[in-house]
């Protein structure tokens, strides 16, 4: 029993040795800590069977906790990589599908420009012809006020022509009366 109290004090050494050191790996640092253990242990200063039993059933206690921690630790690296492993095809996925929604929109652009190119290309050619046709329209309208423009004169002209024969044949009337008389 007088193991029990040293054992009470050394935790407190150990914790703070191991706080003090750097350890390279947790287990380097659960061997070193087992070994210190079982060597204050085994130092007690009685050689004993019970001692031997209790170094015995101290080590396979701390080999099942090791082999537990490092069961332990394992499962939480395989979970860990699972859950990476998981990540980078969810990733994977989402930039195939990224990639393919960019090209069906890049393709979409192509055809879109290519129909804006030739609306742009029709109505630079319905620009043309509506042009012209603007122009040829306005080329007869100017022909067709022309022509009425001097049909306006003759008719003036005729007009004119019209009042004299009228004013010549009152006086020709009146002559003849005049005549007969």
């Amino acid at each position: 029993m007088s193991s029990l109290p040293s054992h009470n004090k050394d935790p407190s050494r150990i914790r703070k040795q191991f706080s003090d050191s750097c350890p390279v790996s947790s287990v380097a640092t659960t061997k070193s800590l087992r070994h210190e253990r079982l060597s204050r242990l085994g130092s007690s200063g009685s050689s004993d069977v019970s001692n031997d039993t209790s170094t015995n059933h101290a080590e396979s206690y701390f080999l099942q906790r090791e082999n537990r921690l490092s069961a332990r630790k394992k499962a939480q690296e395989e979970t860990a990589n699972n859950d990476y492993k998981k990540m980078y095809e969810k990733a994977l996925a989402t930039n195939q599908r990224l990639k393919s929604r960019l090209e069906t929109s890049k393709q979409e652009l192509t055809m879109m420009q290519d129909q804006l190119e030739r609306a742009q290309g029709r109505q630079d050619d319905c620009g043309a012809n509506v042009l012209e046709a603007e122009k040829k329209e306005s080329w007869s309208l100017k022909k067709r006020i022309s022509d009425m423009e001097e049909q306006l004169k003759i008719k003036a002209e005729l007009k004119m022509e019209n009042q004299r024969l009228k004013d010549e044949n009152g006086a020709l009337i009146r002559v003849i009366t005049k005549l007969s008389k």
